[in-house]
């Protein structure tokens, strides 16, 4: 049986402090080159498409679980440290 539901995530404004920004490149980057070294770059896109995988790298990265800016601040930490 799936189980499913809904949450409420507050929509936050605002920028992301530039030394926020950058630790979580440095922590994103070294995940992302680990699961492709060790997996392969297949394995990072599949891993990157799963909801649940992206959300948890987000919190590991160093954002809020329930935070509305998990996507962009993510994929825009990554985007600056792997492809500068």
């Amino acid at each position: 049986m799936i189980n499913s539901g809904t949450i409420g995530m507050p929509l936050h404004f605002g920028k992301m402090p530039k030394w926020l920004t950058e630790r979580m490149g440095l922590m994103g980057s070294a995940i992302i080159e680990s699961v492709a070294q060790n997996y392969g770059k297949s394995e990072v896109l599949t891993r990157l498409s799963n909801p649940n995988w992206f959300q948890a790298l987000g919190a590991v990265m160093g954002m809020q679980w329930n935070s509305s800016g998990v996507t962009a601040t993510v994929l825009g930490s990554l985007k600056r440290k792997i492809n500068p």
